[in-house]
């Protein structure tokens, strides 16, 4: 079961998996609060057309006449990464003055594990849900789908969305910084990133970064990636093996602001030229670029402003219900600090 981003929403109930399991609604329950006698075979049959229609039970019900809790269900792939604090931070500003609640799921970049998040999250009927990103398993997009509340997908708008959606284009973003590289007159360019399948939007960025080098006639000279540490000492790691594997690259381009600080500050402590010899650059704008000895050349990946939008839609429509199928596009900035030429 599907439905249009501009129907109005309803929660799903047991009578809609009934119906799509044919068993009645007392056998639905019996097996969904894992009560009573029912055959294995029933029992499937009803557990696999939930997860199809993306039903949850309804932890609340009975319980509160509204049926709902005045939360909001926000679900990030990590509290590690500077980005989803602000992102945080600008729900929260928003949200403060409503009487609606983030509550925080973590997903770790696991589609797995924010299937099961978004499941608790939505069996305690929250008012809305702000999620990151538009690549989701089956599972979840069909909870999303038939949650019965807004929804809004963050960070990313390269892609379809169930219903809201806020963010910026990554692959616009790759293409503008590989641009602005080739313009400045870097030829033998590197890209630096992580190893995560699941990281659709440095995915993206970089598909971008390739699309814009390509305009020009360039190829990506080298490559290195990695999973897992600390981002700073992976920038540094990642930097040396570069430069010693292919010492006549003369720009490095980082996946996130993290490494490229570490990159930064390897290549002042070999004393390279940076941005004459050397250029580099990174993403995300973030605070901690403001303490280095130079400012590392980045974009603005409008965190706060994309969470203060989708926790304004949250609000809205959980004050007025409506359409819903909103799209915010921002725009990013390049900041060129101090390591582009």
């Amino acid at each position: 079961m599907s439905r249009s981003p501009n129907d109005t929403r309803r929660p799903l109930t047991l009578r809609d998996v009934s119906e799509a399991s044919g068993v009645s609604e007392m056998t639905v329950s019996r097996v969904l609060r894992n009560r009573g006698d029912v055959s294995e075979a029933t029992r499937e049959k009803v557990l696999e057309a939930a997860r199809t229609l993306g039903y949850v039970p309804n932890k609340i019900a009975g319980a509160l006449a509204s049926q709902r809790v005045n939360l909001v269900g926000v679900i990030i792939p990590s509290l590690s990464n500077l980005v989803f604090p602000e992102v945080l931070s600008g729900i929260s500003a928003v949200l403060e003055d409503t009487g609606l609640q983030p509550v925080v799921g973590v997903t770790d970049y696991s589609p797995e594990k924010e299937e099961r998040v978004l499941y608790e999250m939505l069996s305690w009927r929250p008012s809305g849900v702000i999620i990151a990103g538009l690549e989701h398993s089956a599972g979840s997009r069909a909870m999303l789908e038939n949650a019965g509340v807004p929804v809004v997908e963050i960070m990313d708008v390269d892609g379809p969305g169930v219903d809201a959606v806020v963010g910026i284009s990554h692959r616009r973003a790759g293409r503008q910084m590989a641009e602005a590289i080739v313009a400045a007159g870097y030829r033998k360019i590197g890209f630096l990133g992580t190893k995560m399948p699941e990281d659709h939007r440095a995915r993206k960025r970089l598909e971008g970064f390739n699309e814009g080098l390509a305009q020009a006639g360039i190829t990506l000279t080298d490559t290195e990636f990695y999973s897992g540490g600390s981002a700073l000492l992976k920038g540094r790691e990642m930097t040396e093996a570069m430069l010693a594997r292919t010492p006549d690259i003369d720009f490095l381009y980082y996946s996130n602001d993290m490494i490229g600080a570490g990159g930064l500050i390897y290549c002042l402590e070999k004393g390279l030229d940076v941005p004459g010899q050397l250029g580099l650059a990174g993403f995300n704008g973030v605070e901690l670029l403001a303490g280095l000895p130079r400012q590392l050349a980045t974009m603005d990946a409008c965190r706060r402003e994309i969470g203060s939008k989708a926790a304004e839609i949250v609000a809205a429509r959980a004050a007025n219900p409506g359409p819903g199928g909103e799209i915010i596009e921002l725009e990013p900035v390049i900041q060129r600090g101090d390591t582009i030429r």
